[in-house]
């Protein structure tokens, strides 16, 4: 079982680094997707994505319980979780004990059976936030990242489509 992390930020390529990476342990993969479509713009993205990773992938939505979700999978092919940010994002908008849902996860990771793929965005290289909301936004993405990367057995950092393993 391998743990495999790719972080960088926003549009840098990441995803699909990540999926291809993915399909090196086998398919047909599990694609855990975090978002909630709550919008056409959001549909529309998620249509793109399914699209390009065409027919070797099925979907799960799983917004909030990730780490129950992976357990549920067990050892059945690869993982790819897109994206642990919008993971956060949604328990941070229900006011859900960040640390806890964070330490839930990475035990999840260490007890799995499968090999797991993650994406996140690195937000902490930008400007500081103007307003608590977002400042605990970035707080706890850092604390998330470095939590995952500490449990990963590879870390790829992706820019402009290039990625370079930094763990």
């Amino acid at each position: 079982m391998t743990i495999s992390f790719f972080i960088g930020g926003a549009r840098s390529g990441k995803s699909k680094s990540a999926e291809i990476h993915t399909l090196r342990f086998g398919s047909p993969a599990t694609y855990i997707a975090t978002c909630e479509v709550l919008d056409e713009e959001m549909a529309q993205r998620v249509k793109k994505h399914q699209a390009r990773r065409g027919e070797n992938w099925s979907t799960l939505f799983t917004p909030l319980k990730l780490a129950d979700e992976i357990k549920k999978i067990g050892s059945n092919g690869p993982i790819l979780v897109d994206c642990l940010t919008l993971w956060l994002s949604n328990h941070l908008l229900k006011n859900n004990d960040l640390e806890r849902e964070i330490g839930e996860l990475s035990n999840s990771l260490k007890n799995s059976k499968s090999n797991i793929v993650l994406v996140s965005n690195e937000v902490g290289t930008g400007i500081v936030p103007d307003n608590a909301l977002a400042r605990q936004f970035r707080d706890g993405a850092g604390f998330m990242n470095q939590k995952i990367a500490s449990v990963s057995d590879e870390v790829y950092w992706v820019v402009a489509g290039i990625q370079t393993q930094i763990k």
